[in-house]
Formats: C-alpha cells, structure tokens, sequence
C-alpha cells in the first residue's frame, strides 16, 4: 500500500468482503467515487479495490465509507515470493467456500422430496403438507439466509438484484404457506393440490408454495456455488506467480562459510551459490563462473542464454548448466517476478467487471414486481373484492415472479457446459468468460509452448560428401549427450531415437559459450558453433578448422531461417552442420485456419528474434504484418493494451509465466493445461491439451454455451412476465402456476443438456 501525506493522489488497494454479485461491486465504487479527490476502481472476481485519492483523504476514510455502504474492507495481506508452506496457508485460510456447500447440501436435500410431493398427486398422503413444512422451513430460513442478508443490505441503499428478487419470492411464498396452513384450510387433513387447470379466482386460502420457496433456495444456490467457486481461482494467479521463486538459498558468508537460508532474508550485495538444474534466487550479477540459463519461463526466449562473469541473471530462471556465484541486485518486491506479480494483479484489477444479465435485469424486474404486486392490492381492496382475496393476489405477484427457472438458466448451461468441455480437455472458469469469447476478434498466440512445442529439437543434418548422418548422429550424440545443455539434449535425444545406444566419450570438455569436445571411439570430436572449430586447444594450438562450401550454405540458410547452426568435426575436418530449433506443433497451422474461421485475426507474439517468428509465421500460415517480436514480459501487456485501445476484443493464448499478465489483460485468457501454474490461474479458459486446436473448439464451446443462457434467460423470464396478469387478475390457480413453473424448469434442463452433443471441429 502507498500514501502520502502531500496533495498528490496516493494508491491504496483495500481487501472488499461482504460482495455477492457483480452490482455490488458496481455499488462500492460508485460511492468511493463520490469522494472529492477519489477515483476507484473494485473488481468482484478479486474482491479487491484500487483506489487513487489526495493526501487528505486517509486509510480510515475508505474503509469508512465502504462500510457505510454496506460492506466490509481491510488492507490486504503482503504477498510472499517463494513456495508457500501448506500448512500455514490451510490455517491462515481456512475454507471459504464451506458455509454455501454447506447450505446447499441442506437445501438440496431437504427440498428435493417438498418438490416431489407438491408435484406428484400420488405422494400427497394425509398430513403430506405439514412435513412439507417441516422440511421447507430450514430451506428458506437457513440455506436462504445469504440471500435475505443481501436483500437487506440493498433495501438500505436503494438497490435491487436477484438476491432480493430470491429473498421476495421465497419469503413470501413461505409466510403465505404459514397462514394458509394455519389461519386457511390448506391445513385440513386429506388436502391436495388438485389437478385442476382452470383459470379460476380464489381466495388462496387452501393453496401452499412450499415447493416454490424450497427449490428456488436450492436452485440458486447451486448457481451460487458454481460461481463462488470459480470466482475463487482469480487471485490463484498471484499465488502461483509468486510461488515459482526459490524458497532457500546457499549464502556465502565473507569468511567462506556457506549457509542455507530463506530466500526472503536475501539482502542486495549478499553472494549465493547456485548449482546445476538449481533456481536462481533472485535477480543479480554473476560473480564467478560460466552456464547456460533456462529463461523461457519468463522472456519465452526458447534458445538458452549463456552466462559469465559480469552477466545479468533473473530470480526464478534455472541454471541448466555450471556451478554459478551470483550477487544479489534486487530482492523482494523489486525483483523482476515480483514486478510480474504486480502487473498480473494491476491487469486482473483494471478488468472490468461483468455484470451478470440476472442482476442488471433484476434491477428493474423487482422494483417493477413490488410495484404491481401493491397496485394489485390497492385495486382488489377499492373493488370490494375482500382482504383475502386481495392479499390472495397480491402474494401471488410476488410467488410467480420468483425465479424458479431463472434459477437454473445458468447453472445449469454453465454445468452441461462445462462437464462437456471438461471432456474434451477444455477447463472455463465462469459466466463472465462466455461473454468475451463472443466478443473477440483478435487472437494473439504467444510462439513457444504454444504455437510450438517449447522445447529445442534437431530438424535437419546437413552432412559433407562421403559421411553418413548415422555416424554424425552417433558421434555428436556421444558427445552431446554428456552436456546438459538443451540444445545438446535434442541433439543427443534425436541420436539416441534413431540409433537407440550410443558409445562413452573420453575426455569430454565443456567451452563456455562455443560448445564441447572430446574422444569417441578414438576420433577428436568438436560439436558447437563453427568459431569453436577454428578456436585454440587447451594446449593453445590453432584448431584451423574450416566449413566446406556446402556446409556453409546449409549453416547461412539455417540461421536465417531462424534457427541455431550447430557444426561438426573430427580428426581435424568439418563432417556436419546441424539445425536446431524450436519445433512448430502438429495442428498449429490448422488451428490458426479454423480461428480465421471463427472471425478472428491471429497476431504472433514472442520475445524470440524476429528471424525465428517470421519463420514460425511462414509455416503456420500468419501474416508477416501480424508478427511482434522480440518483446519482453511486460511488454506483452502493453501490446495487449494496445490493441484494445484500438477497439478490438482481444483473446490471448500462452502457456508461461511471461504470459500471465497479458493473459489477465486480455478480454479472453486461453492458457495451455502444458504450461506453467500461473499461466493456467490467470486465464479464463484453460485448454489440457498442448494442442492448438483445442483454441477454436474451446470458442465455438464458449459461445454455444452463452447462447444456450441467453435463451434460458429469455424463457425464464417470459414465463414470469406472461403469468403476472394471470396473478394480478387473481386468476392464478396453484396447478397452473405450479405446471407453468416445472414447464419452465423442464425447458430450461433440456435447452442446457444440448450442450452435451457439442464435437470437436475436425
């Protein structure tokens, strides 16, 4: 948190309890706005607030008047780099989610055989409305005590949503049930709902909505859970983010002792020991020795990056190759992961909430309800028509218009939906996301791990007259295969899959930044970049070493097509150049035709060289005008910006953690299941598969599931609004109202249940 104690606007962020949906959120920051001075911004799915305010405005102050409004509000707690310890987590957060589960186990089972018996005719044995009661009470007392709180809550500040549409319906379907059975004859041994659907007026003195109150309480909640649910991975990102840091780190004393210590106690100018395959710790500046650091996690850079002395390196990276000494430049909150954290979190907090269709409907459905459902009261009572009978109709507005199906619009696409793309490797998040999937027309895919595999392969081996390509294989893999370096891995992995066992080099060196020597079989080999062939030996004789003309095209053509040139020698003679790159994934370019398909202009994003994506971009079919090369992490999110400041919607797909704020930046985040956990936490759709056609099937899946809401949506509420003159006229008999309502839920399962013969394109 930041303040100040001049005129200068000061940014505060403030932890937001208490919010329900979407219209809060749009509640408490329209009243911080109302502030002099005070510009705010609150996000519903971080349940976090950013707020810019002078200095005369304090802490206190907000808090105050988010309180005032209604909710509660605290500083949030620092966020830790580093692997978190289970156990302190689980105790310092407990499970949130608990209480509605909780509920709604109560509401589901409690109303499932209230429903079936209000129903079925057949199950209306003797005295069958009084364990109606005794079942429904603790449904619409107990599990619907969420939704009374928050219709309370907004009565006081003027507001309607579907909590005070449920909380409406509900209660007064109850209380009428209550006098009916006590002060009515719906108490009376032997009585049944009739299967009678004549419109008829009555005083609805025998009539009981148990069964509405019951299984609207249970229907909603199970939306509400659904959404709690995902609404609770969206500060993951964070966590995951800030988890990929190394927890402990050798230090080395001044004395020559080592100590291992938390990374946390980490002071700039400390020195620490970073061994092969270990994390670097934190950022700094390398002191003593020489490797090669793995950094795709961060720049998405596929080649990795040689290091030595007086060389820069990043808290997070992996040392893949020799023993490092590294002194520390920046620790905590200004390290390079830490500034990542911070632009996914200021990515996740300018996003603007969706606000749910339900609610912004609901806005002017209840208010409209309450209206009639009074006007229908003063009308009965001025015509003479008796209290009962007025109070019969009046009541009866407000039961109808109690969302039974309007509870189930939702959930129930969003289960069908979900269920069936969970089956075809397709993990959404929420509601919200299926709203920007319609929306998007740029799709912008970050190059390695996602258009292709991430990982440095041999393609091609360019050999000298007279040499076969399974003696280069069996000599380079040897060698390289004693090399931890990546680029040696996919050498010695391809010579290893064609050949299957290769032969023990002798005396094998590793020559920082060119490559490596040795014996195999008793031929001197040099495996690296062509300098290492002309280079000194150890013994400082001139290696001379120089590349036939054909093998020097092969090398010319393979770095300008973007990929690493690696050459071969032994026993004082070029044999081989070989082509390493990073591979494009099968179906990459078919995956990008089918979002063309779907209307989308696909731009390739990488912090590669401009050699490497534009060859990318040649083989899997995008424009040369739609490649961005050699951007950083946080200039991925500038780019994003960028082309929504442009007007368009923009889906992001990647897979590491340079991703992870743009894809919390961008309309639509699609992150590959095969990448990293912070990637996967800030996306809005998470695709299992490494495969690139899971992008436009997840799409089509996404808007298909909308579509099946927004006509569930539109049902539940015709229904409503068809039956309430019904219910103002004092027509409304319990078997019609009750028909109409299982209709509508019927409709509204079977609509959603579509979704299940959704296929893959292709």
């Amino acid at each position: 948190m930041t303040t100040r104690t001049t005129d200068a606007p000061a940014g505060t962020e403030l932890a937001i309890g208490g919010m329900t949906c979407a219209s809060c959120a749009a509640r408490v920051e329209k009243k911080l706005n109302r502030m002099d001075g005070v510009t705010a911004t609150v996000n519903y799915a971080t349940e976090k607030a950013w707020i810019s305010h002078p200095g005369d405005v304090s802490v206190p102050d907000l808090i105050a008047t988010v309180e005032a409004t209604g909710y509660t509000a605290r500083e949030p707690e620092p966020v830790r780099t580093g692997p978190a310890d289970d156990t302190a987590r689980d105790t310092a957060h407990p499970d949130e989610l608990r209480p509605l589960r909780q509920r709604l186990v109560t509401a589901t089972l409690l109303a499932t055989p209230v429903v079936l018996m209000a129903m079925v005719p057949a199950l209306q044995f003797t005295h069958w409305q009084w364990l109606s009661l005794t079942l429904a009470a603790p449904v619409v007392t107990y599990a619907a005590w969420p939704f009374h709180k928050a219709a309370y809550t907004n009565a006081r500040h003027g507001a309607a949503t579907m909590d005070t549409l449920v909380s409406l319906g509900t209660s007064a379907a109850f209380l009428w049930s209550l006098w009916a059975l006590f002060f009515g004859t719906a108490g009376m041994p032997g009585m049944t709902h009739p299967f009678d659907l004549t419109i008829a007026r009555g005083d609805g003195s025998g009539n009981i909505y148990l069964e509405a109150a019951a299984g609207i309480t249970a229907f909603v909640l199970a939306g509400r859970y659904i959404e709690a649910r995902s609404k609770r991975t969206a500060g993951a990102a964070l966590k995951a983010l800030m988890e990929l840091g190394a927890r402990d780190v050798t230090l080395l004393l001044p004395d020559g002792e080592r100590r291992t210590v938390p990374t946390a106690d980490l002071a700039p100018g400390d020195r620490f020991l970073v061994r092969p395959g270990e994390k670097i710790a934190t950022d700094g500046t390398v002191v003593e020795g020489a490797s090669a650091v793995d950094v795709s996690m961060l720049t998405g850079e596929s080649v990795p990056v040689e290091v030595g002395v007086g060389d820069s390196v990043t808290g997070a990276t992996l040392n893949a190759g020799g023993r490092l000494v590294v002194e520390a430049t920046r620790v905590g909150a200004d390290t390079q992961l830490a500034r990542m954290a911070k632009l996914v979190e200021d990515a996740q907090n300018g996003k603007a909430a969706a606000q749910r269709l339900a609610d912004r409907v609901s806005g002017v459905f209840v208010p409209a309800v309450i209206v009639l459902s009074l006007a229908t009261l003063g009308y009965w009572l001025v015509t003479g028509a008796g209290v009962a009978a007025a109070f019969t109709a009046a009541v009866a507005v407000l039961i109808i218009a109690c969302p039974c199906a309007l509870g189930l619009a939702t959930p129930t696409a969003l289960m069908a939906g979900t269920g069936r793309g969970a089956q075809l490797g397709i993990l959404i998040k929420g509601p919200e996301v299926l709203e920007s999937t319609r929306r998007a027309d740029t799709v912008v895919l970050d190059k390695t791990g996602t258009v292709t595999t991430g990982r440095m392969t041999l393609l091609a081996v360019h050999t000298a007259d007279g040499v076969a390509e399974d003696e280069v294989l069996r000599l380079a893999g040897a060698l390289e295969h004693s090399s931890e370096h990546p680029i040696a891995r996919a050498v010695a992995d391809r010579a290893l899959e064609k050949l299957g066992e290769l032969p023990a080099p002798a005396d094998f060196a590793n020559v920082p930044g060119l490559g490596v020597r040795g014996v195999v079989d008793g031929h001197t080999v040099l495996v690296g970049r062509e300098r290492l062939l002309s280079a000194q030996t150890a013994d400082g004789r001139d290696g001379g070493i120089v590349l036939p003309a054909e093998l020097g095209r092969a090398l010319a053509g393979a770095e300008e097509a973007g990929r690493t040139a690696i050459a071969v020698a032994w026993d004082g003679a070029a044999r081989a150049v070989l082509e390493v790159a990073d591979a494009v994934k099968d179906g990459s370019a078919e995956a990008i035709a089918r979002l063309r398909a779907l209307g989308l202009t696909p731009i390739l994003l990488t912090g590669d060289n401009r050699a490497v994506a534009d060859a990318v971009a040649r083989e899997v079919g995008i424009d040369a005008g739609h490649v961005i090369a050699e951007v950083l992490p946080e200039e991925k999110v500038d780019v994003v910006r960028r082309l929504q400041g442009e007007g368009r919607s923009v889906a992001m797909v990647g897979d590491g953690v340079n991703d992870a704020a743009a894809l919390a930046q961008a309309d639509l985040g699609l992150a590959m299941g095969t990448g990293t956990d912070a990637a996967m936490e800030a996306g809005d759709l998470t695709l299992v598969r490494g495969d690139l056609r899971a992008v436009p099937d997840a799409i089509r899946l996404a808007r298909r599931t909308l579509g099946i809401i927004r006509s569930n949506l539109f049902w539940a509420f015709a229904y409503n609004v068809a039956a309430l003159p019904l219910a103002a006229a004092g027509l409304l008999n319990p078997m019609i109202a009750g028909a109409a309502m299982a209709f509508s839920s019927v409709f509204v399962v079977a609509n959603s249940l579509r979704l299940r013969t959704f296929r893959p394109a292709g």
